[in-house]
């Protein structure tokens, strides 16, 4: 029989690329996020215009999920059956995150420290306890350590996704052997499980566990992402379906955010249009997109010290006497600004190191520089290092 002028000639799944959707995803993302941590400065603070601006926890859940499936979509098939190095994936993923955390931290303790020896005291002193500094810096505030508040705060989550990534290996030939449908449900139930356990035990839901049990939320959600990614890497789904699909969870997402948060059911929706994404084949990928999505670390990891920085400024020079008008106006340039110091701190600090860190002649290691530096020839996304 003639194969049909339409039908794809290869109908296993697309390899992951840069400069398509997901790239596009992991921005927007990155840039709401930001427009979450900012949302408190605005002369009229974002929550009073509706309540979704108060729902960013739902934005750093998607990161987490997409975290797990990124990395399950690149090094999954050759963790589980033992192809890959252990040590050099556990490697890769502890430097692709110590060296922009270690230097952000230190940035902010020079800003915080140099401010209290000129006299100048913060808005909010409560928030730069330094008793809570070193478990921040060390990265154990979401294991249940004391410590780890205020400050750059959003690394909590970067704390939760690297026991996550070292647990990965052996998630993935645990659930390599399985249907990916049963995969699928199986996770489903899982974070079912957990939201009503946190809910129980914990007096919160699994998608907004403060950070001390940060691990107990990421973890979870890490692994639907995983078994998207297993999912997505096995079954077939034609490009337009899954597109189909992919827009019509976007559109039922944002629909219901205009009625209440919907949270369970918007994490399912969210890892949907991940899975969507993934399907679709980068057949023209867009280099500004892929810079774009390869900044979103820095944006995670830079904008709570911009954010300071410039409204502590405000802030010192008397921005209350100011008129509306006026406030406003700065608030949109501190806002801007979170984007340009993402870009400085990407271009000037931490790409150059992760390719000093990852030089091509370790190309044979699993690692950040084959996913990186070279994604076209890899097929490979960047992994979701910064959820924020």
């Amino acid at each position: 029989m003639r194969r049909a002028a339409h039908e794809p000639m290869d109908r296993s799944p697309p390899r992951i690329a840069r400069g398509g959707w997901l790239d596009a995803l992991r921005f927007v993302v990155g840039a709401l996020i930001i427009l979450y941590h900012f949302r408190e400065a605005a002369p009229v603070p974002l929550p009073e215009l509706h309540p979704v601006f108060d729902r960013g926890y739902l934005l750093t859940d998607f990161f987490i999920i997409d975290s797990g499936y990124v990395l399950a979509r690149i090094y999954g098939d050759r963790l589980a059956v033992g192809q890959a190095s252990l040590r050099a994936y556990a490697r890769q993923r502890v430097l692709r995150v110590i060296p922009a955390h270690l230097a952000v931290s230190l940035i902010l303790v020079a800003i915080v420290g140099g401010a209290a020896l000129a006299g100048v005291a913060p808005s909010d002193p409560r928030w730069f306890d330094w008793s809570q500094l070193p478990a921040q810096v060390l990265l154990v505030q979401a294991y249940g350590v004391p410590g780890g508040q205020g400050w750059n705060a959003p690394t909590w989550t970067l704390s939760a996704l690297i026991g996550c990534y070292l647990l990965l290996p052996w998630t993935c030939r645990a659930l390599w052997r399985w249907p990916p449908v049963l995969v699928v449900i199986g996770a489903v139930v899982l974070v079912a499980a957990a939201d009503l356990a946190a809910s129980l035990w914990l007096g919160d839901p699994i998608f907004r566990l403060p950070m001390r049990y940060g691990i107990l939320r990421a973890l979870p959600l890490f692994l639907l992402g995983v078994a998207a990614a297993y999912y997505g890497s096995r079954v077939y789904v034609a490009p337009r379906l899954a597109g189909a699909i992919g827009l019509a969870a976007a559109v039922a997402l944002v629909m219901m955010q205009a009625f209440g948060a919907f949270s369970l059911l918007s994490l399912g929706l969210m890892t949907v249009i991940i899975w969507a994404a993934g399907a679709i084949p980068v057949l023209r990928p867009s280099r500004l997109i892929e810079h774009l999505a390869l900044m979103s670390f820095s944006m995670f990891l830079t904008n709570e010290v911009s954010r300071i920085v410039w409204f502590g400024l405000l802030d010192a020079l008397g921005q209350d006497t100011l008129p509306s008008g006026a406030r406003w106006a700065l608030w949109s340039v501190g806002f801007a600004d979170a984007f340009a110091a993402a870009a400085v701190f990407r271009y000037g600090f931490d790409r150059p190191v992760q390719i000093w860190l990852n030089p091509s002649r370790r190309n044979r290691a699993v690692g950040d520089h084959a996913a990186v530096a070279a994604p076209r020839a890899s097929g490979a996304v960047v992994s979701a290092e910064h959820a924020g």
